[in-house]
């Protein structure tokens, strides 16, 4: 399938997690998933995104794969059935889920360490033809939303891009076609407030990289900072 980029998209984001950053645990059984993504797309989704393990700021854990993939595939196979011209994004680090959901009808893998934790996750991804979102971030699922990472020099957008371009290099080196690759500046992971809104303000550098940019804003804590 081809999403033409030719305007800006929607992504909808299901979190199949106990311990979500914003809705963890809300989404108790597939038919409260299928509700939702019948409700996202209703509302003008392009995207429906599909994660399992949770990346928020306070003590986010690690699980295993077996566990994720128990509460990722049902909920993908239930939006194909239900949905099947909608394109189908999983929100994993490792190379097994992406391999399986692949292989299971969804076709963007959004890998929020850039494939930075899971070696053969680029060589996955090539091979099963999938598109790719990279999203900037530092540290490992338990620690890349959290502040652990965010030491930045005079320049942060040069950091974040020349970090962007080296994870596209990766892909390429894989064999994924540029146009199957999506740069997420990582908006909240790796960053404190005013440098998420530093990237936000120049997001014309992180397009310069090349390709399209997908943005994740929504209810990060730095929003609730300026808010109060």
């Amino acid at each position: 399938g081809v999403l033409p980029l030719d305007r800006p998209r929607i992504l909808a984001i299901v979190n199949v997690t106990p311990d979500s950053f914003s809705d963890g645990g809300r989404l108790a059984s597939i038919d409260d998933a299928r509700r939702l993504v019948d409700a996202l797309i209703a509302d003008g989704a392009d995207v429906i995104d599909i994660g399992g393990e949770s990346t928020r700021p306070q003590g986010a854990r690690p699980v295993t794969a077996d566990e994720e993939l128990r509460r990722v595939m049902p909920v993908v196979e239930a939006v194909l059935d239900d949905h099947p011209d909608i394109p189908v994004s999983v929100d994993t680090v490792k190379a097994s889920i992406a391999d399986r959901a692949l292989r299971g009808g969804a076709s963007i893998i959004n890998d929020v360490s850039g494939f930075r934790l899971d070696a053969e996750m680029a060589h996955v991804c090539a091979k099963g033809g999938a598109g790719v979102v990279l999203m900037h971030s530092r540290g490992d699922v338990a620690d890349m939303a959290t502040f652990a990472h965010a030491t930045y020099g005079e320049d942060p957008v040069g950091e974040i891009v020349d970090e962007l371009r080296a994870r596209v290099a990766e892909a390429q080196q894989a064999g994924i076609a540029g146009d199957c690759i999506v740069v997420d500046p990582g908006i909240g992971f790796s960053k404190r407030g005013e440098q998420s809104l530093t990237a936000l303000a120049h997001l014309a550098l992180v397009r310069a990289i090349g390709f399209p940019v997908l943005v994740g804003a929504s209810r990060k804590r730095f929003i609730g900072e300026l808010t109060n």
